[in-house]
Parts: structure tokens; sequence; C-alpha cells
């Protein structure tokens, strides 16, 4: 990769790491539901006016949409909001590799090899750690929230890695319309149309700035580089950066929220980082890919040429 590439997917990684802690910051100003629906709001409009009609059937961008926008931030967005730290989030997330890995054998029958398979055991050892850790000092069910988003990133990436979309940027918008309505009636549902009038009537700068940063940073600009550059280069080449995500996502939220991280959360990014590392690289252009890739994404999925070079949300993340 030439250096200016490099130099654009350590700042997306670093955009996506970042992103947890505007998360965290977000939901001091929304309900998280509500939260997750502006996101994609802001996401979608007006840029759904300028990249043209979907390139993949609808099927695919309702389904992607429902398993990532709905589903997975949802769920990620309540679990942080019910106290998930956030560079902890960045890194539990990162399991999404492993449930790809496993829905791919089943939907894909992409049979995992030994690498592979070996490297869900020491991700699932992080995992194991990082609840262990968890269990002692925060709540459980937060935790359990952000291991369910990963399971449901884990379809989107199949989903994704079956539509095989031919531009990232086009399919990540108009997969970001798809949420917004079914999250706003979630919200008013279970938050209540009163704590979603006073949250928006108290829109300031900082909530404000949280919504752009993850819709037009995490979002548009992150999904949109991490398209291009796995349009340039093959997804073995451009993977790798997503493991720098749950570093800046850890670093920031310690530097940034105050998070303290224990010897025992290093030990389990060492393993969970180290598990993803072989569950997604062991075979270009596997499914495993971690990040936001419609076909390999922000995070995820992929085997033919054509699917290896679309970005898998992404999330970070991504």
């Amino acid at each position: 990769m030439r250096p200016v590439h490099i130099a654009l997917a350590v700042l997306v990684a670093a955009v996506w790491g970042v992103n947890f802690v505007v998360i965290e910051l977000g939901l001091g100003h929304f309900p998280p539901l509500l939260f997750s629906a502006l996101r994609f709001l802001v996401a979608a409009l007006p840029a759904v006016f300028f990249v043209g009609r979907p390139k993949v059937a609808w099927k695919w961008v309702i389904g992607v949409g429902l398993a990532l926008g709905v589903a997975k931030f949802g769920l990620l967005f309540i679990g942080m909001d019910r106290g998930m730290p956030a560079g902890l989030s960045s890194l539990v997330l990162q399991i999404q590799a492993v449930f790809t890995a496993v829905f791919a054998a089943v939907v894909l029958s992409e049979r995992p090899g030994r690498v592979r398979v070996l490297g869900m055991a020491v991700a699932l050892c992080g995992i194991a750690v990082a609840a262990y850790d968890e269990g002692a000092s925060g709540p459980v069910l937060a935790f359990l929230l952000v291991i369910a988003a990963a399971a449901c990133w884990g379809v989107s990436n199949v989903l994704t890695r079956k539509a095989s979309p031919p531009d990232a940027l086009n399919f990540m918008i108009w997969v970001s319309t798809v949420p917004v309505l079914p999250l706003l009636a979630l919200s008013l549902l279970f938050e209540g149309p009163r704590a979603d009038l006073d949250a928006l009537r108290a829109l300031d700068w900082g909530g404000a700035g949280a919504i752009v940063y993850v819709a037009w940073g995490a979002t548009v600009f992150g999904f949109g580089v991490w398209g291009f550059l796995l349009h340039r280069y093959p997804a073995s080449a451009v993977a790798p950066f997503s493991l720098l995500v749950p570093v800046f996502g850890m670093s920031s939220a310690a530097l940034l929220l105050d998070e303290s991280v224990s010897p025992l959360r290093w030990g389990a990014a060492l393993l969970l980082v180290g598990g993803v590392a072989l569950t997604s690289l062991s075979r270009a252009g596997a499914p495993g890919a971690v990040v936001p890739e419609p076909a390999a994404p922000a995070g995820q999925p992929p085997p033919d040429a054509s699917a290896s070079r679309t970005p898998s949300t992404a999330t970070s993340p991504r």
C-alpha cells in the first residue's frame, strides 16, 4: 500500500476507535435508541440524493439495515447506556469476526481452516477474560448486550457478503435509510415521547457534534474511505488495520473519559485482537474480515474477488 493510503487506513481506524468515546458522550444527551436513529438519519440525508440508486437488490439493503442498523447499533447503544465502558465496548465488539466466521460456515458453507478455528478459540478466551474482569466491576447485562450486538454484526456481515455490493459508500448510505423509522418507533415505545422531546428540545452543540461525528465521521467518511481502500487493495492488506480500532478505542477512552484499564483487560485485549487477527486473516478475503466492508465490514465479510473488495460498519464500528 502507498504511504498515503496506509495513513488513510490508520486514520479510519482512529475515527472508528474514538467513535466509541463520542457515543458515550452522545448518550449523555439522548436516549440510546433515539441517538441511534438520529445517527442514521443524518448519515442518510442528504447523501442519499447524491449517490444514485442502490446497486444491489432491496432485500439486501433492508436486511443489512435491520441487522446492522437496528439490531447491532441499537443493542450497542443500549449496552453502553447501561454501563458498558466505551473502551471495553470497542474491544468486545471485535468478537463479531468469530460470529461472522461461524455464521458463514453455517449459511455459506465456508468451512474454517485449522488456523481460523484456533483464532476463534483464542478470541473467545479473550472474551472470557474480559467478562471475568467486567463481572467483578461492571454490569453483566450491559456486557451481554454488546456481545449480542457483535452477533448481529456477524449476521449483517454474512448478508453483506451475499449482497457483494460494488459500491461500498452507495450501499452504506442506502442501508442507513432503513433503521431510522424502526429505531424511532422503538424509541417512542420504550423510551417514551416525553424523553425524546426533552432530548431534542435540550439539543446543544455537544449533542449536535456527537451526532455529526458518528454520522458523517464514523459512517460516511469511515465507510467511504474503507470501501475506497478495498477497491484498490486486497482485503488481506486492508483488514489488518481494523485491529487498531480497539487500540484507539481503549486509549481514547482512557485519555478522554478517564476509564481505567486493568492488567486483566490488557490481557483480554491481547487475546481478543490476536484471535481476531488469526480468524480474519488466515485466508485472504475470508468472512471474518473485521470492519464494515461490503464484501468483506464496519466489519465485514467475503470469498470471491469481488466480495473481498467491499466493506464490512463498523464499525466500527466499526
